[in-house]
């Protein structure tokens, strides 16, 4: 379980990271729409107004939560593009890899579960994670491959939905919907598929 802080509000350097620890036990907690300011301040031993001054509301702290436990993994990886001087098939599977630990991070895949239990009652929560996940990372993909030299993909965007979309499918169905021992699959298998999938396009390109 995550602390919380007693440090005065005077001292800011550890506040966001603070804050966002507090707001995860409360979104976890009470769900999204019993979540309030006032429960995230006391969770996070902080007073409401740092909470606006880092974050602006509740859905800024979603944003910054979806942020923490998925985007900044990938982005001390790769930052905004990823490498075309490198060969496909270590950037793919470094991608495919990155996005398959998250697996085996409890704080992401309570969060997700989360998601998917508040997705009904508020959609744009669901939609954050398709913009700020999803979206992202498929823009970054399909300028990749359009970009990589060696790489002669017909369809990008509709190779980066297959890429991307079976990676989220298998932890779905692995650990979130706890399926794992009824149907488990090796993540390796998965990986190996995924990159020659692409790479197909490569020995064409080659012959």
């Amino acid at each position: 379980m995550l602390s919380r802080s007693t440090n005065d509000d005077s001292e800011t350097s550890c506040k966001p990271e603070q804050i966002l620890q507090g707001a995860f036990q409360v979104f976890l907690q009470y769900g999204y729409a019993e979540t309030s300011m006032d429960r995230v301040a006391a969770q996070a031993g902080v007073s409401k107004h740092t909470i606006y001054n880092h974050f602006q509301g509740k859905e800024g702290l979603f944003v910054a939560l979806i942020e923490r436990l998925v985007m900044r993994h990938f982005q001390v990886e790769f930052g905004c593009a990823l490498p075309e001087a490198e060969m496909p098939e270590r950037v793919l599977r470094r991608l495919a890899e990155i996005l398959l630990a998250r697996m085996d991070d409890a704080e992401y895949i309570a969060f997700v579960r989360l998601m998917i239990a508040e997705s009904d009652r508020f959609p744009e929560l669901a939609q954050l994670y398709v913009r700020q996940v999803i979206q992202c990372g498929t823009a970054v993909l399909s300028a990749y491959f359009k970009a990589c030299p060696v790489l002669t993909v017909p369809d990008p965007e509709i190779t980066c939905h297959v890429f991307f979309g079976s990676l989220i499918s298998f932890i779905l169905s692995q650990e979130v919907l706890h399926g794992k021992h009824i149907m488990p699959l090796e993540k390796e298998r998965l990986i190996h598929y995924l990159v020659n999938l692409v790479l197909v396009h490569h020995h064409r390109n080659d012959t």
